[in-house]
């Protein structure tokens, strides 16, 4: 063996190759989290909304889901959770003006068409991105941490109690937030999905309980048509009453 002029590969070359695989293959989640919708699995585009668990979806694949939910194979798996619009938010997101303004170029399919407005880092899974639910902008975690330290707390928060929950505003359209209930990671590592859904869960469970429709209310028609029936046989009868009385 080897007397061909080849040669074999080491367990070193192996485990290098291998770990070059891997590598390779998580490069290529990021991307697909970052630059494709979770349940359409197509080019993510705008308007581009988000959800409890700050999952990536193009807005009009929400729709069809929750006009169908057998149009996705794994719509149910990917995005059970979302139950109508409500349970989404549409995101405000920066553009990226070195991709917009170089379509033509094949390196732009790799940038991240959107960007963090203050501190201008791609939002391509380099580093944590964030959005405000209360509003929806979208900013790098940094960034907004950069910026939320230099912003004044709302007057009328500060006079509240100091056990009430601290209201901050959004950097970017002063909209008021909780940073412990309204910011969610965006495309969050497992352990953080988990606690969002923990979080998710608390919520719905503190959610007034719609009241059944009572089923009287499928007879009301019936009602009104029996006291319309009884109102002109009134009529009739005193029509006919002052008739004779003539």
């Amino acid at each position: 063996m080897g007397n061909d002029g080849g040669s074999i590969p080491d367990r070193r070359d192996l485990v290098k190759t291998k770990a070059k695989a891997e590598q390779a293959d998580k490069a290529n989640q990021t991307r697909a989290r970052w630059f494709f919708c979770a349940l359409s699995k197509k080019p993510l585009q705008e308007p581009i909304v988000s959800c409890a668990l700050g999952k990536l979806y193009n807005k009009d694949s929400i729709l069809e889901y929750l006009l169908d939910k057998s149009v996705y194979g794994d719509g149910e798996r990917i995005c059970g959770h979302i139950r109508s619009l409500k349970d989404v938010k549409t995101l405000t997101l920066t553009p990226n003006s070195s991709v917009s303004s170089a379509p033509s170029n094949d390196d732009s399919a790799e940038r991240a068409k959107f960007i963090c407005p203050f501190s201008l880092k791609e939002m391509n899974g380099a580093q944590p991105f964030l959005y405000i639910w209360t509003c929806g902008c979208v900013f790098s975690q940094a960034g907004l941490k950069t910026m939320a330290s230099n912003s004044p707390t709302p007057p009328k928060e500060e006079e509240k109690d100091a056990t009430s929950t601290q209201v901050d505003l959004c950097p970017q359209c002063s909209a008021k937030y909780s940073k412990a209930d309204d910011v969610i990671l965006l495309n969050p590592p497992p352990e953080e999905e988990q606690k969002l859904r923990e979080a998710m869960e608390r919520r719905r469970a503190l959610e007034p309980i719609k009241p059944k429709k009572s089923k009287k209310r499928k007879n009301v028609p019936i009602l009104v048509l029996l006291l319309l029936v009884v109102r002109l046989l009134a009529v009739w009868l005193w029509k006919k009453q002052r008739g004779r009385r003539t």
